[in-house]
């Protein structure tokens, strides 16, 4: 009967969504002051639709916040979603509804007490926090567990808020004691919160012990699905005492695997990975690994979107354990109606789970998908045929018969892939297979793509003696030469050269003629450095040429999409989340994730176990606070407002009256950690054209910004203008190229665009704020960090473009928020590639030691994080951030004689001048 009414009053809301008439709003109105509570509720749920659909109804926010007094709780709930939904549009108003809240978190019924609670956690203005304190205190020490759980989350949504307030008020150690709540669902959106703000803060603040470790796994069997889903991910994260507590933690969490929610079976599989390390007895370690299997494998019967996340994690499963799968490759084999991507993810673990044993079963499967129709899944398992051949020697004979037989279907693009793995099987396994060479070499004339092309040519000059009319096979790829691709071209350059030194006789002309095509006629660079160092040899030493051209070639492998052991030791610890799925760390690509230091941090930190900070410099330590991830900002300068006309870059002066910082000479002048700033009239009147300029640089909070004032001294009011800079020693850009003034400046006013900001909608910050653009970098030696910006205004009103240059410290664009901690950095460290690594050798700097060098380098904002002795040579470790957003890290070797600087950032375009600054701070 419930049922049946709920269904018609469903049916009867569905009307409130199909309302457009004309004057709306009005009858709305009307009816929001109606006395009638039917009518007064209808109106509310109209209102909530309206704004389902993306109607703007915030014209009714005094008429709807009227409502909230009420005693119906469907009303009440109505009237909270829609002051969520607009109280960040209008905070003073939104502070009518505060005693309304306070009141209601006082209510006998429950659900209004947990209502109220949650929706200030919800309403995201400042304003309302400092009331929302108590409220949220007593709901924390509620009698009722529906209370303490909703109270339990608006802890981590005020965190997100204002941090510093939870810690004040000590609502971190109250959600601490949470987690030892006799109610399950409590003690779940407890770790639900800590969880979170573990996320947010950058810091592990749920703190494990043995206690709440019992009282986590007695929640786990009894609450929601989701709760266990926090409550397994914590676990995870803990650090058993020993095997026998890792044992007893993995036999109550293994229930879990038998879930029906994916996501708690994922989560269960992490926590037992995780702690398998741990147990010294392999028999029952080998009993947890088997009980792994199952469930994994029943993920797969499921819709194609979990079996590709399943698969990925399943990825990482199999290259850190693959025992445990090595059964069950027969679930991996393709349906004929998965997904491509599902498809393409089971093919990487059957290559991975490929053994002696069922490598008949897998070539039978390979060969089968290799006629299939989509051409992209052939490609992909022709390779995947040839990697297997690659992997297990046994196997490489009946893999090289099964290529032969794709090769005869002339496929054209399976007879390609076939060319190119055959190419690396020869790699693997030299002088063995040349009988293959023949029905290659007949299909030349087939081939078209650039990689099956230089795999042929490679074939043919590594095996030019064993094949009759080698000279005839290269002459026919010679003929079209220049219109090969560049990978084309330099294997016919090499395989020539090969075919010279094993037939020289008859081959001269032709090598003469590739060497001059390569060096005299062609455009790319390593074509032509190649070409050069093959004639050098030739002309000066034809047996070091043999040496190096004809050399033994290093043994090839099958690591193809094989992760780094330390990099997938990370990612199986975050299975069952998206770093799980994208095979990256957090910090790659979520910008606002601090890497989190936890009690295993200090196991982590490898080399840093010898540093020893010492006292000075911990005293040349000016900054605080932990960075986020690298981040690089283009910077809005793709509206071409401006002609910068012949504003050189090397200009050093001042068109105004402002001086400062010239170009050349001395790097900067002294400066302190964070300059107080000083404006400089950069533009009289007379040089602007009736508009006067001061401006100077402002680094508050870690972001760079330029504040400007304005004195009109023109005949028309000032009401809009547009900024460009030129081209700079870090390419800095405005965030914005307009700059809007919240009323016209009449003839005789001023203005300042700090104050403008602050009372414009773009916000409370400090005047016009500066992002890193690569495009505006100065080329190298053309500018330098100290030398003035030169900028150009363009007066919307009259037209009149304005040339000044606006004084520069490299203070001002290195943050006072640039220093790590030890376990940051060093995470960060880790993420960056070894090839964005730039490096140099410091020899004319005066002698100094890791004390002078971090007092010289702490007087610009660059961070000591850390040292060690290696020897005659002390090795030290910083950090700084460009502008408030390039973080760069430094690593200096200071040995009698030299300084050796070692620069990483993954914007990859300012590592060189990061570390040409680098490097004339220490020479100063």
């Amino acid at each position: 009967m419930s049922n049946s009414r709920s269904a018609r009053s469903g049916g009867s809301d569905s009307r409130f969504f199909t309302t457009t008439k004309k004057g709306e709003t009005h009858e709305l109105r009307l009816e929001l002051q109606s006395p009638n509570r039917d009518k007064k509720k209808d109106a509310v749920k109209k209102v909530i639709a309206n704004m389902t659909v993306g109607k703007d109804v915030s014209m009714l926010f005094t008429d709807v916040i009227n409502c909230i007094q009420t005693e119906n709780i469907e009303l009440k709930k109505l009237v909270y979603l829609y002051l969520i939904n607009y109280a960040k549009t209008q905070p003073e108003l939104t502070l009518l509804a505060v005693n309304t809240f306070v009141k209601d978190a006082k209510d006998p019924n429950p659900l209004i007490r947990a209502l109220a609670v949650r929706t200030m956690g919800c309403i995201r203005v400042e304003k309302i926090t400092e009331y929302l304190c108590e409220p949220l205190r007593r709901a924390l020490r509620d009698d009722d567990p529906y209370v303490r759980k909703t109270a339990a989350v608006c802890v981590a949504k005020l965190y997100d808020i204002n941090a510093g307030l939870v810690e004040d008020q000590g609502f971190l150690q109250v959600l601490r004691d949470l987690v030892c709540d006799p109610n399950p669902t409590v003690v779940a959106n407890a770790v639900a919160a800590l969880s979170e703000i573990t996320d947010t803060g950058g810091k592990d603040v749920m703190q494990i012990t043995t206690a709440t470790l019992q009282k986590l796994l007695a929640a786990l069997n009894e609450c929601t699905e989701w709760g266990q889903v926090f409550i397994l991910d914590s676990l995870a994260k803990y650090d058993p005492v020993d095997g026998v507590e890792a044992e007893g933690i993995i036999e109550r969490v293994t229930p879990r695997l038998q879930h029906a929610n994916s996501a708690v079976v994922m989560s269960a599989v992490k926590v037992i990975l995780s702690y398998l390390d741990l147990i010294t007895n392999k028999d029952t370690e080998r009993v947890f690994s088997r009980k792994l299997a199952p469930p994994l494998v029943t993920l797969l019967n499921s819709e194609p979107e979990i079996q590709y996340v399943a698969l990925r994690n399943i990825n990482l499963i199999v290259q850190k354990r693959p025992k445990i799968l090595e059964h069950e490759i027969k679930v991996f084999f393709c349906k004929y109606n998965d997904p491509i991507y599902v498809k393409m993810e089971k093919l990487e673990i059957i290559i991975r789970l490929v053994s002696d044993r069922n490598i008949e079963q897998v070539l039978l499967e390979l060969k089968e998908y290799a006629q299939e129709v989509d051409v992209e899944f052939v490609r992909r398992s022709v390779r995947a045929i040839g990697r297997c051949a690659i992997k297990l020697e046994r196997a490489a004979d009946r893999c090289i018969s099964v290529l032969l037989e794709l090769i005869e279907t002339k496929v054209n693009y399976v007879l390609q892939e076939a060319v190119i793995v055959i190419k690396d099987i020869f790699r693997r396994y030299p002088n063995k297979y040349e009988s293959v060479i023949g029905k290659l070499c007949e299909n030349l004339e087939t081939l078209d793509e650039p990689e099956a092309k230089a795999a042929i040519i490679w074939i043919i000059g590594e095996y030019a003696e064993r094949i009759d009319n080698a000279d005839e096979q290269l002459d026919h790829f010679l003929e079209t030469f220049e219109d090969e691709s560049a990978d084309v071209q330099l294997q016919l350059l090499t395989a020539t050269v090969k075919l010279f030194l094993k037939q020289p006789d008859t081959t001269q002309d032709m090598v003469q003629r590739v060497l001059h095509m390569a060096t005299e006629d062609s455009d790319n660079p390593d074509l032509r450095d190649r070409g050069f160092v093959y004639w050098r040899l030739l002309a000066t030493n034809p047996e070091a040429a043999k040496a190096v051209v004809l050399g033994e070639k290093p043994t090839i492998a099958d690591d193809t999409f094989t992760l780094e052991p330390a990099l997938l030791d990370l990612l199986v610890g975050q299975i069952a989340t998206l770093a799980s799925v994208y095979h990256k760390p957090p910090e790659a690509f979520v910008t606002k994730a601090a890497p989190v230091k936890d009690a295993r941090a200090d196991e982590a930190e490898e080399d840093f176990d010898e540093y020893e900070e010492e006292d000075a410099a911990e005293g040349s330590s000016m900054g605080g606070g932990g960075g986020g991830g690298a981040q690089e900002s283009s910077g809005g300068n793709a509206v071409d407002l401006l002609d910068m006309g012949d504003l050189s870059i090397d200009s050093g002066t001042s068109n105004g009256g402002g001086g400062g910082g010239g170009g050349g000479g001395a790097f900067f002048a002294p400066s302190a950690a964070a300059p107080p700033m000083v404006k400089h009239q950069v533009c009289t009147a007379e040089q602007g054209q009736g508009l006067q300029i001061s401006a100077g640089w402002a680094n508050k909070g870690g972001k760079l910004s330029l504040e400007m004032d304005f004195a009109n001294a023109g005949p028309a009011p000032l009401v809009s203008l547009a900024i460009q800079l030129n081209k700079s020693y870090f390419g800095l850009s405005p965030a914005q190229p307009q700059i809007v003034l919240p009323s016209p400046v009449p003839p005789g006013g001023a203005a300042s665009y700090r104050q403008a900001l602050s009372t414009a909608a773009a916000a409370a910050a400090s005047a016009l704020p500066m992002a890193l653009n690569p495009a505006l970098m100065a080329p190298p030696g053309a500018a330098s960090p100290a030398q003035p910006l030169q900028c150009a205004i363009k007066n919307m009103t009259t037209g009149a473009v304005i040339y000044f240059s606006v004084p520069m410290d490299v203070s001002n664009v290195l943050s006072a928020d640039g220093q790590l901690d030890k376990a940051t950095y060093l995470s960060y460290w880790k993420a960056i590639s070894d090839a964005l690594e730039v490096q140099s050798v410091i020899t004319d700097a005066p002698g100094m030691d890791v004390k002078a060098v971090t007092a010289k380098l702490a007087a610009r904002n660059i961070f000591f994080i850390a040292q060690r002795d290696a020897g005659a040579a002390q090795v030290a470790y910083y950090s700084f951030k460009v502008a408030g957003a390039l973080l760069v890290l430094l690593e200096i070797t200071v040995q009698p004689g030299q300084i050796a600087v070692c620069v990483r950032t993954d914007a990859q375009p300012y590592a060189q001048p990061a570390k040409a600054l680098v490097e004339s701070i220490l020479r100063s």
